[in-house]
C-alpha cells in the first residue's frame, strides 16, 4: 500500500530567544574514558577510525584537503568522529590529524563563505554545487573542535557560512538529503547562537525547518507501518515523476528516520511547544510497534523493512540514533524512557555491528544474524548482496566514515552540566572528570565495569569546600538500587528517578551505588522471547567460522558462518521464564564486547527445532511460540546467552517450548 505524505499546519517559532537546555556536555576533554571504556575508544584509535586517512582514499585523498577523492560526505563524517576521539584520549596523533583538517577546511573557505570544495564547472547551475547536506556535517565537526580548543576561527568561519546559506537558501531551497536532515543544521546553527547571539541565526533555523520534511506529520502518526520493498520505493519515485530522491523515499529511509528523531528536540528550544517531547515517545513508540528490534533499533535496510528480526539495521542509523537520542537529553533532561534506549542502543547495536579490533564493520546488522556472507538470495529492501560481512567497505562506504562517532559522542555525554551549575550522572560507564564547578577545580573517578556489573564507585574531591548539587539518574530497571556516602548505611533509591545529593562538598568522598538488575524475558512476535538484563540484550551464541574472502590485513573482508547449529528453541517455565536462566561472571577485560571476553553470560537449556532454517540468506522468522513437543529433535542441551554486542553470530528473539517438569 502507498503511504500518503504526511502533512500538518506551519510550526511557526514563537519566540524570539532560544529555550535553555536541561543539560550541557562538559567541555570536550573534561571527561575521559577509564577501564573498558578507555580500551574500547583505544581500539577505535589503533584501528580504522584512527587510520581511515591512511588507507581509504576517499579520506586519504579527501577533496576536502585539497586531494581528488570524494569531497561529499565521507572526509566530513570521519571528520565528525575522530574529533571527539582525539580529545576524549588526549591522543597526539589524533589531535595532528584533526587539527590538519580544521585547519585545511578554515583556511580554504570560499571568499563568499562557502565551505569545503565545489563542482569546477557549472558552479551556478546544478544543485550538486549548492549542496548544504555535507556542510551540516562539517558544522557539526567544527563545533565539537570549538568545544575542545576555544578556537574562535571556528566560529567566525561558521558565521560566514550562515551568512551565505542565508542568501543561498532562497535561490536553493533545501532538498534531497538536506531536506530529510535539517535538524541537523538547525542543531547546530542553535550551538552558534548560544555562542554569540545573532538573532538571525534564528530566522535563518526557521527558512531550514520551513524548506524542510515535516517530522512533526510524521511522528504524530507514522505513515510506513509496513516492510518498504523494492517495488514500493519504484512506485513512489513513478508517483514523484520519476524522481529517485522524493520524499517517501527520503522518509522512509532509515538514516533519515534515525537523525529527524532529533527534530521534536532541536526545535522545541525555538517554539517551546510542549507536545514535542511526547511526540518524539509517540514515534519512538511507533517504531518499536511496526519495525523495533531487539537491540533498541528499528530495522532499516535501507529503508523501513518491519519487525522480522534477520531484517537489518545499517549501521549509520545506530550511530545517528545515538545522536538523537543524546540531543533529546540535553534538550530536555532525563526522560527515562530515552535514557534507557540510548544505553540499550550504546551498549548492543553499537558494538555488535563491528569487529572486536575496530578493523573492520558490518553495513547491516541483524537481530537474529546466523550467518554473514556474500548472497544474491538476500531478505534485504534494496541492499547489496555484500552488506552484512565485515569489513572496510561492504556495500556502500558512509558507514566506513561515519560509524566512528558512536562512541565518542556517547562517552562525552556519559556526565554533563546542569543549569544550577551542577552535575549529572547519565551512564555510569567508567571514566575521569576534570572540571570547574562555582569557581572550583572537581575531580570525578567513576570505576567499576558498568553495565557489566551492578556496583558503581564514584569518588569525587574537591580543592576547597563547595556547594553544588549531584544528580544520579537511577535506571528504571534497578528496582532495589542503594546508594552508600562515605561508607555510611546503604538508602534506598527509587528506580525511575533522578537521585539528588545537593550539599557541601569537601576533601574526597566517595559514593557506592549498586544498580542490581534482574533477568527479564520480554515476549516479542509470535510469542518469541528476547532477554535483557539491565541495558544488556542477551543472544545465544552461535560458534562463529570466520572465513577471509578479500583485502589485507588489517583491513580484510570476512564472511562468518555458523560452526555448529544455530535453531533451538530455549526451555522455559511459562510461569516463571526467568528461572531457568543462570547468571555466571568473569573478570571484565579489555575486549567486553567479545565472545571470548563477554564478562557475564547466561547458560539456559534448549532443544532443536529442525524445521526453522535459513530463507533468502538469513534465519528465516522465528517459528510461533510455544514450540509443540512434536517440533523438537534431540535431548535437551546446555546452550550460553552473551551480551549482544559481544557476538557476531547470534539469536537475539527466540523461539521457546514448556520446560519439562522436574
Amino acid at each position: 500500500m502507498i503511504a500518503k505524505p504526511p502533512q500538518t499546519p506551519d510550526h511557526a517559532a514563537t519566540a524570539a530567544d532560544l529555550r535553555p537546555t536541561g543539560l550541557r556536555p562538559l567541555p570536550l576533554g573534561q571527561l575521559r574514558p577509564a577501564g573498558w571504556l578507555a580500551h574500547q575508544l583505544r581500539a577505535q584509535a589503533d584501528g580504522m577510525a584512527g587510520h581511515l586517512d591512511e588507507v581509504w582514499p576517499d579520506v586519504a585523498e579527501s577533496a576536502w584537503i585539497g586531494g581528488s577523492a570524494e569531497g561529499w560526505e565521507r572526509g566530513p563524517y570521519w571528520l565528525d568522529g575522530v574529533t571527539p576521539l582525539a580529545f576524549l584520549l588526549d591522543d597526539a596523533r589524533l589531535r595532528a590529524k584533526v587539527d590538519r583538517w580544521v585547519a585545511y577546511i578554515l583556511d580554504h573557505q570560499a571568499d563568499d563563505g562557502w565551505l569545503g570544495p565545489r563542482p569546477t564547472s557549472d558552479r551556478e547551475e546544478t544543485y550538486a554545487a549548492h549542496d548544504v547536506w555535507p556542510r551540516m556535517v562539517v558544522l557539526k565537526a567544527l563545533l565539537q573542535y570549538h568545544a575542545a580548543t576555544g578556537d574562535e576561527r571556528v566560529v567566525k568561519a561558521a558565521l560566514r557560512f550562515a551568512r551565505t546559506l542565508g542568501d543561498l537558501l532562497d535561490r536553493w531551497p533545501l532538498r534531497e538529503w538536506a531536506r530529510s536532515r535539517w535538524a541537523d543544521l538547525v542543531w547546530s546553527l542553535h550551538q552558534l547562537y548560544d555562542l554569540t547571539g545573532e538573532s538571525w541565526l534564528l530566522e535563518l533555523a526557521d527558512t531550514a525547518r520551513r524548506q524542510g520534511y515535516d517530522w512533526l506529520a510524521y511522528a504524530d502518526e507514522l505513515p510506513y507501518t509496513e516492510k518498504v520493498p523494492d517495488a514500493t520505493l519504484r512506485d513512489y519515485q513513478r508517483q514523484a515523476d520519476g524522481l529517485w530522491m522524493n520524499d517517501h523515499m527520503m522518509a522512509t529511509h532509515g538514516v533519515n528516520v534515525a537523525m529527524g528523531l532529533k527534530m521534536p528536540a532541536v526545535w522545541w528550544r525555538q517554539s517551546g511547544d510542549p507536545q514535542l517531547p511526547v511526540l518524539l515517545q509517540r514515534l519512538l513508540a511507533q517504531l518499536d510497534t511496526h519495525h523495533g528490534q531487539a537491540s533498541g533499533m528499528f530495522s532499516a535496510d535501507e529503508h523501513l523493512a518491519g519487525r522480522h528480526p534477520s531484517q537489518g539495521t545499517e549501521t549509520c542509523a545506530v550511530v545517528e540514533l545515538l545522536f538523537s537520542l543524546e540531543v533529546a537529553l540535553e534538550t530536555w533532561g532525563v526522560l527515562e524512557p530515552l535514557a534507557d534506549r540510548l544505553e540499550r542502543v550504546a551498549y548492543n547495536a553499537l558494538p555488535g555491528s563491528v569487529t572486536p579490533d575496530e578493523w573492520a564493520h558490518q553495513y547491516v546488522q541483524q537481530a537474529n544474524q546466523v550467518v554473514c556472507h556474500v548472497t544474491e538470495d538476500r531478505l534485504y529492501t534494496n541492499n547489496g548482496p555484500d552488506a552484512n560481512i565485515f569489513g572496510l567497505e561492504p556495500h556502500f562506504g558512509c558507514c566506513t566514515a561515519n560509524r566512528h562517532q558512536g562512541w565518542p559522542k556517547f562517552a562525552a555525554r556519559l556526565w554533563m552540566a546542569t543549569p544550577d551549575d551542577g552535575l549529572l550522572a547519565l551512564s555510569y560507564a567508567p571514566c575521569r572528570i576534570d572540571t570547574t564547578v562555582r569557581g572550583s577545580r572537581i575531580r570525578v573517578d567513576v570505576s567499576g565495569s558498568y553495565p557489566f556489573a551492578d556496583e558503581v564507585t564514584i569518588r569525587l574531591g574537591v580543592d576547597e569546600p563547595t556547594a553544588f548539587p549531584l544528580r544520579l539518574r537511577i535506571p528504571d530497571w534497578a528496582e532495589d538500587a542503594e546508594l552508600t556516602v562515605d561508607g555510611g548505611a546503604p538508602a534506598r533509591v527509587d528506580a525511575g528517578t533522578v537521585h539528588e545529593l545537593d550539599r557541601t562538598w569537601a576533601g574526597e568522598q566517595t559514593l557506592v551505588l549498586r544498580l542490581p538488575a534482574g533477568v527479564r524475558v520480554e515476549h516479542r512476535q509470535q510469542d518469541s522471547v528476547s532477554v535483557r538484563r539491565g541495558p544488556l540484550v542477551f543472544a545465544r551464541a552461535v560458534g562463529e567460522s570466520w572465513q577471509r574472502i578479500d583485502g589485507v590485513d588489517p583491513h580484510t573482508s570476512w564472511e562468518v558462518h555458523p560452526a555448529e547449529p544455530w535453531n533451538h528453541a530455549l526451555e522455559l517455565d511459562p510461569a516463571a521464564p526467568e528461572a531457568g536462566l543462570d547468571l555466571e561472571r568473569r573478570e571484565v577485560g579489555e575486549r567486553p564486547f567479545s565472545p571470548e571476553g563477554a564478562p557475564i553470560r547466561l547458560r539456559a537449556r534448549a532443544r532443536r527445532l529442525p524445521a526453522w532454517m535459513l530463507r533468502h540468506g538469513a534465519a528465516d522468522a522465528p517459528p510461533p511460540s510455544p514450540v509443540a513437543e512434536v517440533e523438537l529433535d534431540g535431548e535437551s542441551e546446555q546452550v550460553e546467552l552473551l551480551p549482544y554486542g559481544s557476538v557476531r553470530l547470534r539469536v537475539s528473539e527466540l523461539p521457546w517450548a514448556p520446560r519439562p517438569s522436574a
